[in-house]
């Protein structure tokens, strides 16, 4: 892995050189995208799908090239089923609301899991508000694995569709996605597939999960803010009515009514953030100049390694099995917990970045009893010296705080 790749890794944070290992929350960039980016704005900068003109035209061609790099790298059947959006979070709430005038009435319900990011929460809640539905979910064992066995129990006739996160984004578990997708399918429920955090350190595969719906973000990706991607069936997008009206999703406005554009257009309003979808494929195409075998190889050793120093600290590590580059801890000292904020402010004066708190996750949390954790998250740019540092500064900041 070529971190001299990544210049923001250069920088020195309160004089220290910068351990970055708050990836769950946004990656860094290569300069690859940085420079696609500004190649964009420098050479072919005009709006798409509209003008006749060479700038447009070439605009265009690398705004659906992109979408096509998007189709491959999560092998949709084809373009048409992607979908830009803002994120993951941009891609639940649109998602929530056309599935919701499609198919929810007054007394349905939705499921979701005891782990979920608010993103895949809140949505859910608001359409269950607006339709006088029901949000359900499924409990977690005490080792903070999903039940399986309750979430069987859940599905009913009531049940409109099932959305639940691949990796959580705070204990950093692989869920059992491609079983709760056979059980939805077995009484004909749609399942999206919440992919921020597995999207960015592992393989995935829409036909071969056969999900119906998944989401994801850039900026977790190695690529920019402001671009992400819901994918969806194409069967299903059909049938689902646009979340936004304006330009670009429309075939003709008339006074009488308004008829819509074709797939993927149906469901993107307004001008297209050319620039994130351009910047977005040289952020795959870059991660698929390293090859998923060496990254996941290679994130794997060091989620173990980091894993097995901690506990050697003597923090205590939440979720069991195997995890898609993130932990989160807490430490206690004499019964008492340690804060994770003070224990994150103390190693970013040490120059390491870590994230501490709810992490948009607060039943989670909630569940666990505490009132947050620190986490660790790594990108494929970080190595065992960046482990070595965090522990030594975790080691320090015990000592002051203990």
């Amino acid at each position: 892995m070529n971190r001299t790749d990544f210049p923001i890794l250069k920088e020195l944070v309160h004089g220290r050189g910068l351990v970055y290992l708050d990836n769950a929350a946004t990656s860094q960039k290569p300069q690859q995208v940085i420079d696609a980016i500004v190649d964009a704005y420098s050479h072919w900068n005009s709006n798409i799908h509209r003008g006749v003109h060479h700038l447009s035209q070439v605009a265009t061609a690398h705004h659906e090239e992109a979408r096509q790099a998007v189709a491959a790298f999560i092998n949709a059947r084809s373009s048409d089923e992607i979908v830009f959006t803002k994120g993951t979070t941009d891609s639940i709430n649109a998602l929530a609301f056309s599935v919701g005038e499609l198919l929810v009435q007054e007394g349905d319900e939705i499921i979701v899991s005891g782990l979920e990011h608010h993103s895949n929460i809140v949505p859910w809640q608001m359409l269950c508000e607006r339709k006088k539905a029901t949000l359900r979910h499924i409990p977690l064992h005490d080792d903070l694995s999903l039940d399986i066995e309750a979430f069987k129990g859940l599905l009913s006739d009531k049940t409109k569709l099932v959305s639940v996160a691949h990796v959580s984004n705070v204990l950093g578990t692989i869920q059992p996605i491609e079983e709760i997708i056979r059980l939805a399918h077995e009484k004909n429920l749609p399942v999206c597939v919440d992919g921020a955090q597995s999207v960015p350190h592992m393989p995935v595969d829409v036909q071969a999960l056969d999900c119906d719906f998944l989401a994801f973000s850039g900026h977790k990706l190695y690529g920019p803010t402001g671009i992400g991607v819901l994918y969806g069936k194409r069967e299903w997008l059909d049938k689902l009515p646009p979340h936004e009206g304006g330009g670009e999703m429309i075939n003709h406005v008339r006074w009488s009514g308004t008829t819509y554009n074709e797939l993927p257009y149906k469901f993107e309003a307004g001008t297209p953030n050319f620039v994130g979808s351009w910047a977005l494929k040289t952020a795959i195409d870059y991660i698929q100049s390293i090859g998923w075998e060496a990254i996941e190889t290679h994130e794997r050793t060091l989620t173990e390694y980091c894993e097995e120093q901690l506990n050697r600290v003597g923090c205590k590590v939440y979720g069991v099995g195997q995890k898609a580059g993130v932990i989160s801890f807490n430490i206690y000292h004499n019964d008492e917990l340690i804060h994770p904020f003070d224990i994150g402010t103390l190693l970013d004066q040490q120059g390491v970045a870590v994230r501490t708190g709810h992490h948009c996750a607060e039943p989670l949390i909630d569940t666990l009893g505490v009132p947050g954790t620190v986490r660790v998250s790594f990108g494929l740019y970080n190595d065992k010296n960046d482990v070595d540092t965090f522990i030594a500064a975790l080691r320090k900041t015990i000592s002051i705080l203990a």
